[in-house]
């Protein structure tokens, strides 16, 4: 890369501002993530579908990432990302062999089934909201993330007593403000949770998914090692929630701000389905994900090549306001756009296994939301919403509302 890199914030104070500023420098510009790693950030939709969607791309650091083949990096932040070995990070046969172990927890009839639960749950966390003394209440902490946590969880068998400790290094995990040093201990540390949770599950086996997964290792024959076991339960557990928990709040955050397109969804003139897609295009959970990798020389439609071994940082952010693509108003959050299509759940072989969970979810939160507290509103008064401290995640760390 012959250009300088653009330094990435990671407290991602400006996630859009910094997506804009990527775009004059053509299909891909050259970014430094934390820790001094060079990555080529896609500008916006067509080039990101492209190369989501390239054979050419690999996700295993071990096979095409020279610099994590040399030692580099390995006791950094970005080892929490790229060196647990589960599908989020295998290319190829390896890829297909993990997806296959974990793709039947999430299909159609197996997430449909879940509807009646997702309903009990948010009917719970709104009854709680609602004793409220003071009228007030922190939105996530109080219904965006306990929603999804308690569904994936439940899905997996996790007991009450971790789940706070899952969610707490979940939360640390995304934090790319974080030092390496506190990175790698909160990778050991839900590391040895893991561990702990199929070893229960292991001696009592349960009606959940992780009592299947482990059946699946146990089987003679298995290709499933213990350590990819411990790894794909992270993954679950970690993406099966986070994102789901800023898609809801980002939806929440951009009616709020938008009372007249919130009006009109009420008045049944659009549907949730649209909020839903709008916000995962305007507000995408996950901002940028690291990493992916030239598995050999790639040039793209403008003449830029990337060479084998360079990384790359896919930038759902950047893609989901690209003029480009969604046209001048492609920042404006727009529930009548007419072309609402995203990458926020990947595209092609790695799209998310949990994406119509993540939207059923939604579906079932939000309008129960505004139904039970139809005075909702943003509690500015008190504090404003707080953004994640993550280029990655897109999000709220804090989001106090008024119900009434």
């Amino acid at each position: 890369m012959e250009q300088q890199p653009i330094f990435i914030d990671p407290a991602g104070r400006d996630i859009h501002g910094e997506a804009e500023s990527l775009r004059p420098h053509g299909s891909v510009a050259p970014v430094e993530l934390p820790g001094g790693i060079r990555a080529w950030a896609p500008t916006g939709h067509e080039v990101l579908k492209r190369l989501l969607a390239d054979d050419r791309v690999s996700k295993d650091p071990n096979q095409h990432w020279p610099a994590w083949r040399d030692g580099r990096y390995r006791e950094s932040w970005i080892n929490t990302w790229v060196g647990v070995p589960n599908m989020f990070t295998a290319y190829g046969t390896e890829h297909r062999r993990l997806r296959k172990l974990v793709s039947p927890a999430f299909t159609k009839r197996r997430t449909d089934a879940l509807r009646p639960r997702i309903e009990a749950i948010t009917a719970t966390l709104l009854d709680r909201m609602a004793t409220s003394p003071d009228g007030r209440a922190e939105l996530r902490a109080a219904f965006a993330h306990p929603l999804p946590m308690g569904v994936i969880c439940e899905l997996f068998g996790v007991p009450e007593y971790q789940r706070a400790d899952i969610a707490r290094l979940v939360s640390e995990i995304f934090d790319t403000t974080a030092t390496s040093e506190r990175a790698l201990a909160t990778l050991q540390e839900v590391y040895e949770l893991l561990v702990g949770l199929v070893a229960a599950k292991r001696e009592q086996p349960a009606d959940d998914l992780t009592s299947v997964l482990i059946a699946t290792r146990d089987e003679e024959g298995s290709s499933l090692t213990e350590t990819e076991l411990v790894c794909t339960l992270l993954l679950v557990l970690g993406a099966g929630h986070e994102t789901t928990v800023n898609l809801i709040g980002n939806a929440v955050h951009a009616l709020l701000t938008h009372p007249e397109q919130l009006a009109r969804v009420r008045g049944g003139e659009v549907p949730w389905s649209e909020v839903i897609e709008e916000t995962l295009r305007w507000a995408p959970p996950i901002a940028n994900l690291p990493l992916r990798y030239a598995v050999e020389d790639i040039e793209l439609p403008d003449g830029v090549t990337l060479a084998r071994g360079d990384a790359i940082l896919a930038t759902y952010a950047a893609a989901g306001r690209d003029p480009r693509r969604h046209g001048g108003d492609a920042d404006s959050f727009d529930i009548f756009r007419a072309d609402k299509e995203h990458l926020s759940f990947g595209h092609g072989v790695h799209f998310c296994v949990g994406a119509s969970l993540a939207r059923l979810e939604a579906s079932i939160a939000l309008p129960a939301l505004f139904a039970r507290f139809p005075g909702l509103r943003t509690d500015e008064a008190s504090a404003p919403a707080d953004p994640l401290e993550s280029f990655i995640a897109c999000g709220f760390g804090t989001f106090p509302v008024r119900l009434v």
